[in-house]
């Protein structure tokens, strides 16, 4: 497989939100906003980047009986210091997201990346799988927020738009969104 293939199958192919069905919860509950799902998006590709090149690098030092409790402990690691970045640069992202950044720690998509790719590739193909899947979950996240912002709320990033659709309000809205996204 190609760096670009490696790439591009966390956008379509093995979407973690779309078509491997990992991390909805964060899914669902940051994509109130468009701002918000971005926020998480961005957060969750960094830790998953971070990680799992931190992963593949430490592949054959880890001892196979306790690599589930150390990739929790590297990841845990990267989830607090993008925390802290938040909470210092983006207080009102940080505020928003609340427990939600926290929870990254076990994000099913993370720990699956790390168990599945980082611990049997080498640094740069682990890297291109974290930024790929990291992006295939930023495209899900918006895709979702967007829908739920503009056809629920009414508004676009935050904004009130003056002739909004409210399906959010009727249980049809919520199986529209979920048929439009998974089939």
């Amino acid at each position: 497989m190609t760096k670009i293939q490696n790439f591009l199958k966390g956008l379509i192919k093995e979407n973690p939100v779309l078509v491997l069905i990992l991390g909805t919860c964060p899914t669902l509950a940051t994509t109130t906003q468009i701002l918000n799902a971005l926020g998480m998006g961005v957060a969750a590709t960094v830790v998953l980047l971070c990680s799992n090149m931190a992963i593949s690098a430490l592949r054959n030092v880890i001892p196979d009986k306790v690599r589930i409790p150390c990739y929790i402990v590297l990841i845990a690691g990267f989830v607090t210091a993008v925390e802290l970045l938040l909470h210092a640069f983006v207080p009102s992202l940080y505020d928003s997201l609340g427990i939600y950044l926290a929870l990254i720690v076990v994000n099913c998509i993370i720990l699956g990346r790390a168990e599945m790719y980082a611990s049997k590739n080498g640094v740069i193909d682990s890297a291109i799988d974290g930024l790929g899947m990291g992006c295939g979950f930023i495209l899900a996240l918006f895709a979702m927020s967007f829908i739920r912002e503009v056809f629920g709320a009414g508004s676009f990033c935050g904004v009130e738009q003056e002739k909004g659709l409210r399906l959010r309000r009727l249980s049809v809205g919520c199986h529209l969104r979920e048929t439009l996204l998974h089939g």
